[in-house]
């Protein structure tokens, strides 16, 4: 076939016949509409050996021939295999061994029609198709269907096969036209193309070898690794799935009312025994887990802070303001270290990651600094260096990096989604997420953990799945009120609502799993540690929720 093709003069076709046509849809369902086929051929059915006698005969065809592409149809991943039956007797005529065409012969595997479609059903949702079945939509509906890329993946049908292939306006004689559009409806027909660009994956949950069965059960499934062989690593991620699977069974163990305002940013010590807030009544507390008891409150200014984090170590806490500035606040010390004064308006979210500061603000920039922390002396200053602005139209309200450090995304109050390069401080593509006529923007998002898909909330009360290679839009899950704050393993959703609730979501099947009673106004602000088992939400009612997995 590519030898022909290369010989051929334009134009070019790969293949002399198409994989849909009423006639490939006939030849599968002569048994059950044969009036349409006999409409088909003039009065009379196909020669007996040229019928869908088998489906071995029909797959050899389509693999070594070269006039056969036929592909198969709905009916076979369906319930109905009275297709496959010769239930109403018809004379189908005698092959050339004598053998009458009687009941499709099925593979081995099958012990009658109904296992036989119930196992190709059961294929077709297999982990295998799931992962590939993004290259078939690029084929037949997507970027390979047209043009060069069509021409790489040896997918070139006859033009007339083609939407637009021919201008029949321009075919003046009846007699030629009315011929040409019978070609055209008998030969077959490529579908509209939908998609010009490559299609992302479709989102899989991932298989741990922790079942998703009660933990009381201690239902394990095989694993080809012994427990002694398993890394730390992989116990790591098995408590993990084992605490996402079981997240609806979240309960709040304390809280505590800490702050004047709505509490906008939580971070905690690794040990876990002190937990710093930011809050729009301009403070940063200190509230130790072990006294329960608030053991430092710092005003930097009279303007609400927006966020805060802990550098590495656990000696500095970084915090985010509506002022403009960026503070440093040592613990060990107990006072202010350093001010970054980056923008002209205000802070709205920042990020740390290898020795880099990433900071969002209302001044439409995002700005990248390589910051070097100064010892704990007071004389000693941290040195910051910008490496990278990234310029926006409108004001940016959220920001959060890949794994790698190699992404960053970032979400305007327009709802625009722009995913960046980090190393080059390129925009890679921007997405249109929430209606930009209403004003809607963006609250929070993140990377999945593979850092293929992003999800967004906002005040367009649902989330958004969107494919990080692309910027395409996978999804959408509608909320009743908007989410303000979430974490997520990439399936399942712990979100913070508007109502104050803690609601558990499963993304795939877009619905609520569980209702958590919470907090009596929205809850704003969320930290999870590493082992997904316990969290701590902040709220409008001014205070922390501490919660806890019990399974």
């Amino acid at each position: 076939l590519q030898t022909r093709y290369q010989e051929m003069p334009e134009p070019k076709f790969m293949y002399g016949s198409h994989y849909s046509s009423p006639g490939y849809v006939l030849f599968y369902l002569v048994r059950v509409a044969p009036e349409y086929m006999l409409c088909l051929q003039n009065g009379k059915f196909d020669h007996a050996d040229r019928m869908f006698n088998s489906l071995a005969e029909t797959w050899k065809n389509c693999l070594d021939g070269a006039t056969d592409f036929k592909e198969l149809i709905p009916e076979f991943y369906e319930n109905d295999s009275s297709f496959l039956v010769n239930s109403l007797k018809l004379d189908l005529g005698k092959r050339q061994g004598g053998k009458m065409v009687e009941d499709v012969e099925l593979p081995p595997w099958a012990s009658g029609p109904d296992d036989f479609l119930q196992k190709s059903q059961e294929a077709l949702e297999s982990q295998y198709v799931s992962e590939h079945l993004h290259e078939w939509i690029d084929i037949i509906f997507g970027y390979k269907q047209k043009g060069s890329e069509a021409v790489a993946a040896h997918n070139v049908f006859h033009p007339l096969t083609y939407e637009g292939g021919v201008d029949l306006n321009s075919i003046m004689d009846p007699n030629e036209k009315v011929a040409l559009l019978t070609q055209i409806l008998e030969f077959g027909q490529t579908p509209k193309q939908l998609f010009t660009i490559p299609h992302p994956r479709r989102i899989i949950p991932k298989l741990k070898s922790l079942s998703r069965t009660s933990s009381h059960s201690g239902s394990v499934t095989e694993s080809p690794v012994s427990p002694n062989e398993e890394s730390f690593e992989d116990l790591t991620e098995e408590s993990i799935t084992l605490a996402w699977n079981n997240i609806a069974k979240l309960k709040l163990d304390e809280q505590y009312k800490i702050h004047k305002e709505a509490i906008t940013g939580i971070a905690v010590t690794c040990n876990g025994s002190s937990v710093f807030t930011t809050s729009q009544d301009s403070t940063l507390k200190m509230f130790s887990k072990e006294s329960k008891r608030i053991q430092r409150s710092v005003s930097f200014s009279n303007m609400a802070l927006s966020s805060c984090l802990i550098l590495p170590g656990d000696t500095t806490v970084i915090s985010s303001s509506w002022d403009n500035h960026i503070y440093f606040y040592s613990i060990a010390f107990g006072r202010q270290q350093d001010i970054l004064m980056g923008h002209d308006d205000a802070v709205s979210k920042i990020c740390w990651r290898d020795g880099r500061l990433y900071s969002a603000s209302w001044d439409s920039t995002v700005k990248v600094w390589h910051c070097v922390p100064g010892e704990t002396l007071s004389s000693k200053k941290h040195h910051f260096e910008l490496l990278a602005e990234l310029e926006h139209d409108v004001s940016v309200n959220t920001i959060d990096l890949n794994a790698a450090n190699t992404l960053l995304a970032s979400g305007t109050k327009e709802g625009t989604l722009s995913v960046w390069d980090v190393p080059t401080a390129t925009v890679l593509h921007q997405t249109q997420c929430l209606n930009m006529l209403c004003c809607f923007f963006f609250f929070s998002f993140f990377f999945c953990t593979d850092s293929r898909h992003l999800l967004s909330t906002g005040e367009d009360c649902s989330f958004k799945v969107i494919d990080v290679q692309t910027g395409m839009l996978i999804s959408s899950v509608s909320t009743d009120v908007p989410q303000r704050c979430f974490k997520w393993d990439g399936n399942t959703i712990l979100s913070g609502s508007q109502s104050g609730e803690l609601l558990v979501w499963d993304l795939l099947g877009g619905k609520v799993i569980e209702r958590i009673k919470g907090h009596t106004g929205a809850v704003v602000s969320m930290w999870m540690n590493e082992q997904c088992n316990s969290a701590i939400t902040g709220g409008e009612d001014k205070q922390i929720m501490f919660w806890k997995l019990q399974y």
